[in-house]
């Protein structure tokens, strides 16, 4: 058996998440994934969710990351991944489905392609969209814990334009774009699963 690539922070928190995408993704049909990194949400998520049909994007940079474990999935609701920078507008995946899903994304890409991934839907995105946005984030300008601060330091090492986000400042990107939050749940490791729906 070929090793595939891997992310333990997936492994760690795939389970509490389908637990909620269940059911926010309940009544829909289709799902475009931003930044699927290895493959492991893809996989898992359609897996468990055979009513929907899961698309999944990555960069082109690091498509070859998301293909091995997408070439072994055995079902039929996983379609083949496309290469997607979010900044690139417009996006050259289709039109729309009734949902999408990022995971530990917004606080990696620079701010700028947060404002064009909300730019973009506020575009193209059907009436009734879901939107559910997984990850660590400030609320009122401040840490929710020790560690997302610790975590924060880590980023900015790595990369400048990389930073935990303000949750204020990506709801009014959402209610620019026609979203309107509808649940914020508290996950594992201090992070949020955020869901807006277009109004």
């Amino acid at each position: 058996m070929r090793s595939l690539p891997f992310s333990q922070s997936c492994e760690n928190n795939k389970g509490p998440i389908l637990e909620v995408l269940k059911t926010v993704f309940a009544d829909c049909s289709g799902v475009l994934e931003i930044a699927s990194g290895t493959g492991q949400h893809a996989t898992w998520f359609a897996g468990h969710m055979a009513f929907l049909r899961w698309q999944p994007t990555e960069v082109p940079e690091a498509i070859d990351i998301l293909r091995p474990r997408c070439d072994e999935y055995q079902g039929s609701n996983l379609l083949a991944p496309l290469a997607l920078d979010v900044s690139k507008r417009p996006w050259q995946v289709g039109p729309l489905p009734d949902a999408l899903f990022t995971a530990n994304s917004l606080h990696i890409m620079p701010w700028s392609a947060v404002c064009e991934l909300f730019a973009e839907l506020a575009e193209n995105a059907p009436q009734g969209m879901l939107l559910a946005v997984y990850g660590p984030f400030n609320y009122g300008g401040q840490y929710t814990s020790d560690s997302n601060a610790d975590f924060d330091q880590w980023l900015a090492q790595r990369s400048p334009h990389s930073a935990i986000r303000d949750f204020e400042k990506v709801d009014a990107l959402a209610i620019d774009a026609g979203f309107a939050l509808q649940e914020d749940k508290a996950m594992p490791a201090n992070n949020r699963l955020l869901v807006w729906r277009r109004r």
